[in-house]
C-alpha cells in the first residue's frame, strides 16, 4: 500500500507478521506442553484477541474490569484479570455482570482483599488465583505464605483456581532464563504449600514475552502478550528480530542534517518509555543500526550510521516504539495492511478503560 496517501504519523500493523508471530507462539507452547492465555492489554483490540484464540489461546488476560467489559461484549468468554482488584460495590456489580456472560478469574494477594471481595460479591461463580512474588517485587505474596489466602477463600465460599506470578524482572538484559526459573521456583513452593494443606491447584500461570522461550512445562499456562506485535525492547533483549516486529509508526522526515533526521512522530504516538538499558527511544524498521536518540511530544530525532544512507526530507519511514503496550494505547485505531488485500482499520476498543 502507498503510505504517502495517508497523513503521518499513524500506527500500522503488518497482518502477515502478526499471524506469523501467533503461529510461532502456538508451536512453542505446544512443544512446551502448556496453554496460552495472552495478555490483551498489549493491543486492546478484539480482532487480535480473536486471532489469538484461533491460534490456540484458551482465553485472554486483562488488567481491568473496563477492558474485560469491552472484550466480553466482543464475544470473548474466558477472561483472567491478573491483578489484585480492590472491589467496591460498583466494581463488584460490574464484575458479577461479566461473570454472567463469561468465565471470569481474578487475582488476589491479601486476606483483606479476599474479605472485601466476599463482602461485595456475595455468591459468585468468579474464580480466584493467588498471586505470588517471583522476583519482580510488585504485587504478589511470598510463595511460602499462600495457605492463609486459600483458607480465607474457602471460609468465604470463594473458588480457588490456582496460583500465578509475573516474572517482570525478565525485562532486563540477560535475565530471562533466571527469571523463568524464579517463577517456576515460586509457583512450585506455593503449589506444594497449598497441596500439603489439602487445597487443589488447578492452574499455575506465569510467563512474559522475554522469558517465553525458556518457559518450563511446570506451568499450565503462559500469559505473554508482547510476542504478538513486538517492540524495540524485545529487539534489545534478543527475543525477537526485526522481521518479527508487526507494529510500527509510519512517519515523515521533516528535517535532515547529514545522518541525523527529525520525523513527525513523537512521544504522543510512540510513548515515552525508555528503560535504563535501552540504546535509544526506539528503532527504525529495516535499519538495524539506526536509533531514535531524542524524543519530544511530536518529533523524534533519528541518527543513521554512516554506512546506511539517511532518508531525506519528505521521505516516509517506519519507527518501532520501545514499548508497544503504551504505543497502542495512544491511538484510537490502527491501520492493518495485508498482502494482496485492502487495508483495514481496527479500533483500539479498550483504550482508556483503566478502571
Amino acid at each position: 500500500m502507498d503510505f504517502s496517501e495517508i497523513d503521518t504519523p499513524f500506527t500500522v500493523i503488518d497482518y502477515e507478521r502478526l499471524v506469523s508471530n501467533l503461529e510461532r507462539h502456538l508451536l512453542r507452547t505446544q512443544q512446551q506442553g502448556i496453554a496460552s492465555r495472552p495478555h490483551a492489554k498489549t493491543h486492546k483490540i478484539p480482532e487480535i484477541a480473536k486471532l489469538q484464540l484461533e491460534y490456540g489461546a484458551r482465553g485472554i488476560t486483562l488488567a481491568t474490569i473496563g477492558e474485560a467489559e469491552v472484550f466480553v461484549e466482543a464475544g470473548i468468554d474466558d477472561i483472567f484479570l491478573a491483578y489484585p482488584l480492590w472491589l467496591t460495590p460498583r466494581k463488584a456489580a460490574r464484575l458479577q455482570a461479566l461473570a454472567a456472560r463469561a468465565r471470569v478469574g481474578v487475582g488476589v494477594d491479601s486476606v483483606a482483599g479476599i474479605r472485601q471481595a466476599a463482602t461485595t460479591l456475595g455468591t459468585t461463580t468468579i474464580e480466584f488465583m493467588v498471586e505470588v512474588d517471583s522476583g519482580h517485587h510488585r504485587s504478589g505474596i511470598d510463595p511460602h505464605q499462600v495457605v492463609p489466602l486459600a483458607q480465607a477463600l474457602a471460609d468465604h465460599n470463594l473458588a480457588l483456581r490456582g496460583v500465578f506470578t509475573y516474572p517482570g524482572h525478565s525485562y532486563q538484559p540477560d535475565t530471562k532464563d533466571d527469571a523463568s526459573q524464579d517463577e517456576v521456583t515460586a509457583l512450585t513452593i506455593a503449589t506444594s504449600a497449598l497441596e500439603s494443606a489439602g487445597f487443589e491447584v488447578l492452574e499455575r500461570s506465569g510467563g512474559s514475552t522475554p522469558s517465553v522461550h525458556s518457559t518450563q512445562s511446570f506451568l499450565t499456562e503462559t500469559r505473554a502478550g508482547v510476542y504478538a506485535l513486538g517492540d524495540a525492547q524485545q529487539l534489545e533483549l534478543g527475543g525477537m528480530d526485526m522481521n518479527d516486529v508487526a507494529l510500527s509508526v509510519v512517519t515523515t522526515v521533516v528535517s535532515a542534517r547529514g545522518q541525523t533526521v527529525v520525523v513527525d512522530a513523537g512521544s504522543k504516538i510512540m510513548g515515552a518509555d525508555k528503560a535504563s538499558w535501552a540504546s535509544g527511544h526506539g528503532r527504525v524498521l529495516g535499519h538495524a543500526d539506526a536509533r531514535i536518540v531524542a524524543m519530544s511530544e511530536h518529533h523524534a530525532t533519528v541518527v543513521f550510521p554512516d554506512s546506511d544512507p539517511a532518508p531525506r526530507c519528505g521521505d516516509i519511514i517506519q519507527v518501532i516504539p520501545n514499548h508497544v503496550c503504551n504505543a497502542v494505547n495512544l491511538v484510537d485505531s490502527v491501520l492493518v495492511k495485508r498482502a494482496r488485500k485492502p487495508a483495514q482499520v481496527w479500533p483500539v476498543a479498550a483504550r482508556g478503560k483503566n478502571s
